[in-house]
């Protein structure tokens, strides 16, 4: 079995092996895996479970390396809230989706830790007649469904994930748009007075006002109403 927990804010994994028969059950750690001494503590406090010899061990075991997906699994829900505030913010940090990969590669990892637990516990209470008793078998479907409860959940904030990576492209997309918009705006603009001041330089003879007295004054108002008149369009319509 897989197991999971937070060491200096990074998920780590690490595996327990169970050996048993009905009268001993032994427990192997690989990596990282918290201590089972809750596992026994609490074997000491239920009778009921002691009772049931290691089969009562294996589902106290079982149940612990599931609860402590649990913690991960909120702290994996809180990040994400926290993440959601920046995606809807006005301003784009690039690292804001950085963190949002890093969230779903993460959880990713643990999806694919978890998901053989219910399989695991499954395949004891089709198989293992001989070792897990009837008496424990509704503690271990109980296992079961935790476990499978562990998964949607784990699928859900992945789903989450993925849409607000989605959203938050759209609305990089979207300002990119807003900017080019604007910019475009401010181009049209720009451009009535560079296209009326190059005709005029171009000292041709034979051009119309030329000789007039009020020419300088006629082209500024006419290049004025042309930006005034594009100005008000394009604040009308949003570009601006």
């Amino acid at each position: 079995m897989k197991t999971a927990q937070t060491v200096d804010r990074r998920v780590k994994f690490g595996e327990t092996h169970l050996f048993f028969n009905k009268r001993f059950l032994v427990t192997v750690r690989h990596g990282s895996s918290l201590s089972y001494s809750s596992a026994r503590k609490r074997l000491e406090r239920e009778p009921q479970l002691m009772s049931q010899g290691s089969a009562g061990a294996i589902y106290v075991v079982l149940d612990t390396i599931v609860d402590n997906y649990l913690p991960l699994l909120d702290d994996f829900n809180h990040q994400l809230n926290s993440l959601e505030e920046e995606v809807l913010a006005e301003t784009f940090h690039p690292t804001t989706i950085q963190r949002l990969y890093e969230l779903k590669l993460e959880l990713t990892k643990l999806r694919i830790a978890a998901s053989p637990m219910a399989d695991i516990v499954a395949q004891l209470l089709r198989t293992r007649k001989e070792l897990v008793t009837k008496k424990i078998q509704p503690y271990l479907r109980d296992v079961h469904d935790h476990a499978l409860r562990l998964n949607d959940g784990i699928d859900t904030i992945r789903e989450m994930l993925s849409a607000a990576m989605a959203t938050n492209l759209s609305l990089v997309t979207l300002r990119q748009g807003e900017v080019v918009k604007r910019l475009g705006a401010w181009a049209a603009l720009l451009a009535v007075p560079t296209l009326v001041a190059s005709w005029y330089g171009m000292n041709f003879k034979f051009m119309p006002e030329l000789e007039s007295r009020w020419s300088y004054g006629i082209v500024i108002g006419a290049v004025a109403l042309v930006c005034i008149v594009l100005y008000r369009s394009f604040r009308k319509s949003g570009w601006l």
